[in-house]
């Protein structure tokens, strides 16, 4: 394992729920697993005025209540914690940043200016960002590397994408800039290429010859909550499908890379994205299904329904629910439909990619005989299980699941 280089680790967005829920638990167990530089400092920016004091303890009890920390590992951490408040939208305001970024280096004695610019905002800062620190030469790498890693969604639609990427470019060159999706790290979606790649019994039957279908489901229990505002101008379509459960479509249907590292993987994850049937307007009527939630009493709770949840317009088609019927077009999947499908408010948490077999050529215990699955779980108990028929106890030649 390879430790970085001593850096400064700056989070756009540092009073937010990403923050609060992922950015800071992640960066926690890998200083409490030695995964971190030996000297490093998080600098949290945004608007909400904190003292560094204030925000360090803000931090320490949301760690509290969501992980399992040892005390003196915590308090450690939490004494690289940071924060400057500026206005991410003005230009101007990021002086106050570079200054504060100086003053942070001299403190841990950097000798080179390593930063990590990471933009956990709203996506109408993603362009601004990056120009207003480029105002303030803190896009120059001759003291150290800069980088900047960005969140989906990277852009609206295609042409904004393609803008938003200009606009990017016009300030930071490309080995800088990390697009990512943060899906892509969890445990089992990365055990996907391990199952796959390194047990040779998978490849004779990964194809449209034994495989029947595929389904691929991110069902959530939980509405929107808090995420009204943002998720009415997003829906399920784009807030979920078209980014995590498309990355999980395409390590299923991908072929080996010649290497495992980041440019053989996206190769192949690009074919498979390219060999995507598109939809007609026919398909689009026989193999899209669309729904919004609405109010529910589950296990004696009542539940809102979409339109009733804060930030969410009275009148509101916005999707809650999608559903699409896919198929890759090549020699491996041809004819292999993929159910692909996500929503909120739905009776159970669980992300999981089902791998359906066909039925033997002769069904000689009959049609009623157990189909063979490979169910691979995302969440929230991961796992992996292989389905199949073995005889059922008793006189009789009984096949049971």
């Amino acid at each position: 394992m390879v430790i970085p280089e001593n850096s400064s680790i700056v989070i756009f967005g540092a009073s937010g729920d990403l923050t609060y829920r992922k950015l800071i638990p992640a960066l926690y167990h890998l200083y409490a697993s030695d995964q971190l530089p030996k000297s490093f400092a998080i600098l949290g920016v945004s608007r909400t005025q904190y003292s560094d004091e204030s925000y360090r303890e803000k931090l320490k009890a949301s760690l509290q209540e969501m992980e399992k920390t040892e005390p003196e590992t915590l308090e450690a951490f939490c004494n690289h914690l940071h924060y400057q408040a500026i206005d991410t939208s003005d230009t101007q305001d990021y002086a106050k940043l570079a200054t504060r970024l100086d003053d942070v280096a001299n403190q841990y004695g950097f000798e080179q200016r390593n930063t990590l610019f990471y933009l956990a905002t709203p996506p109408s800062l993603y362009s601004i960002i990056p120009a207003s620190l480029a105002a303030h030469g803190l896009n120059d790498e001759s003291q150290g590397w800069k980088r900047l890693i960005i969140e989906k969604p990277f852009g609206y639609d295609l042409a904004s994408a393609r803008q938003l990427d200009k606009e990017i470019h016009e300030h930071f060159q490309e080995h800088q800039i990390y697009r990512i999706d943060h899906y892509l790290g969890k445990e089992t979606v990365q055990n996907l290429l391990v199952l796959r790649f390194s047990n040779a019994m998978f490849e004779p039957l990964w194809n449209h010859q034994y495989v029947d279908y595929v389904e691929i489901t991110g069902a959530e229990f939980l509405g929107v909550e808090e995420r009204g505002g943002y998720y009415d101008g997003s829906g399920a379509m784009r807030d979920m499908f078209q980014n995590h459960l498309l990355q999980v479509l395409a390590m299923v249907g991908m072929e080996s890379p010649a290497q495992i590292n980041a440019d053989a993987i996206r190769n192949e994850v690009v074919k498979v994205l390219q060999c995507l049937r598109p939809l007609s307007e026919d398909d689009l009527r026989n193999n899209l299904v669309l729904g919004q939630y609405t109010e529910s009493n589950v296990r004696g709770q009542f539940l809102p329904g979409y339109r009733d949840e804060h930030g969410v317009a009275d009148d509101s088609r916005t999707e809650t629910y999608v559903g699409l019927k896919m198929f890759i077009d090549n020699w491996r999947w041809n004819g292999v439909p993929f159910y692909v499908r996500t929503g909120k408010r739905l009776p159970t948490r669980v992300t999981e990619v089902v791998i359906h077999f066909k039925q033997t050529p002769h069904p000689v215990f009959g049609k009623d005989a157990p189909e063979n699955k490979l169910i691979i779980r995302i969440q929230p108990d991961e796992g992996i299980q292989m389905s199949f028929g073995l005889k059922e106890p008793g006189a009789a030649l009984t096949p049971k699941k």
